[in-house]
């Protein structure tokens, strides 16, 4: 055990050739496998492996090698443990009575992923569950060490208990009592908003108006949801969904918060996509719902000028220009752009974020622009289905007045 702890490999191999059992263990039942793997002593692991040490006995304790591997972050010791069929530890979130299992557990069982694939850049996979398409979201074995992204995974998982809305992408069940943990979404074949925009180009003005609906209704429920009200923080086009029917959804609340929350750790460019985040985000340790808002700017105008925000800056350049007070111009044609809507546009990515106005106000902002461009719309074609009319009706008069097809002055 002590040569283990030292990493002194002619000793252990001398132990070894002499007959003494690679298995042998202490008085606290650990062995020396259990020593090599939380000192991250990799030659030693595979020394002891190769004389056919057990590789997950438990201690008195119950923790194995892996286990020990694991809590240290030792990543080398654990991947060759996995290579020698390992086992990982229970899931951080299991639970010992049958009683305490959540509601919204999911037998791994019942998930099918022998025609998986990976959809939202890797982020989830799709599987079948029960007969039905569904989006899952794993977190692996290898990051079970991570403890941030545990509790980012279980902070998530909390959210999406919650959140039951039309614009927001519905939850239906996780894994947690085994590994690898996972949440399971509903799975929306349409893709997202990113990659419509990226085949279109600029959206119809209409379009643009109805979809920016959609997104400002699932985020005034998020802002508004009784108790906590939520911020979502990575609020960008590829977390926006279209479902069958053509309307959008808000998903992905992996870096999402709660209002209340202080914040251990803050938010960085590696977190999240910082092309569409509020400037306050990450200047500074106190901000609000109005970050959200500053990002629905920053698509509303995309989906209208066909161009991501500053397409010529880099990630970490677009945010600088932010913090600097600097906004995407305006390039498409000003018909592009329905009456009211550029201004609104100007007032949610405003710097001071007290002064951007709440979703429930831009909401009926939006649906005042709508009901004008259909009034609009109505009034341009009137004049045409009277011309029309007109030009039918005279049509007719002539007919009956010639019936040889012959014109007179007095038909006039």
């Amino acid at each position: 055990m002590y040569l283990s702890n030292e990493g002194d490999i002619e000793g252990i191999k001398e132990l070894l050739d002499s007959g003494i059992d690679a298995n042998y263990r202490d008085i606290d039942d650990r062995t020396a496998l259990h020593v090599a793997s939380c000192q991250g002593l990799k030659d030693v692991v595979e020394l002891l492996l190769e004389w056919e040490a057990e590789v997950d006995p438990k201690d008195r304790w119950g923790s194995t090698p892996l286990a020990d591997a694991i809590f240290y972050k030792n990543i080398d010791v654990i991947k060759i443990l996995e290579t020698h069929g390992a086992k990982h530890p229970m899931a951080p979130m299991h639970v010992e009575a049958a009683l305490e299992v959540p509601e919204y557990e999911i037998n791994p069982d019942e998930l099918d992923f022998t025609q998986s694939r990976e959809i939202s850049n890797g982020t989830y996979c799709v599987a079948m569950w029960r007969g039905i398409q569904v989006a899952v979201k794993k977190l692996d074995d290898e990051v079970l060490s991570d403890e941030n992204q545990v509790r980012r995974f279980h902070d998530e998982l909390a959210l999406l208990q919650r959140l039951r809305h039309p614009n927001i992408v519905q939850f239906l069940g996780a894994v947690t009592q085994s590994n690898p943990m996972m949440i399971v979404t509903e799975y929306l074949p349409r893709g997202d908003l990113r990659e419509l925009l990226k085949r279109k180009g600029h959206l119809k003005p209409a379009t643009a108006v109805r979809y920016a609906l959609d997104i400002a209704r699932g985020m005034s429920y998020l802002h508004e949801i009784k108790g906590d009200p939520i911020i979502h923080r990575d609020l960008e086009p590829s977390n926006i969904l279209r479902d069958d029917t053509g309307h959008l959804k808000v998903a992905d609340f992996a870096v999402s918060k709660l209002v209340t929350v202080k914040e251990d750790k803050p938010l960085t460019f590696l977190d999240t996509s910082c092309r569409y985040i509020a400037p306050e985000v990450f200047t500074s340790d106190e901000y609000d719902t109005k970050a959200d808002v500053f990002s629905f700017a920053l698509i509303v105008q995309e989906m209208i000028e066909g161009r991501i925000p500053f397409a010529e800056k880099e990630d970490s350049e677009a945010s600088e220009a932010y913090a600097c007070k600097e906004r995407p111009f305006f390039k498409a044609p000003s018909k592009h752009y329905p009456h009211g809507l550029k201004s609104l546009i100007e007032e949610c990515w405003l710097d001071k974020p007290a002064k951007r106005p709440t979703f429930r106000a831009i909401i009926k902002r939006l649906e005042s622009i709508l009901h004008h461009m259909g009034h609009k719309r109505q009034w341009r074609i009137k004049p045409l289905t009277c011309f029309q009319k007109f030009e039918h009706k005279k049509k007719h008069n002539w007919d009956v007045s010639s019936p040889d097809g012959s014109s007179s002055g007095s038909h006039l």
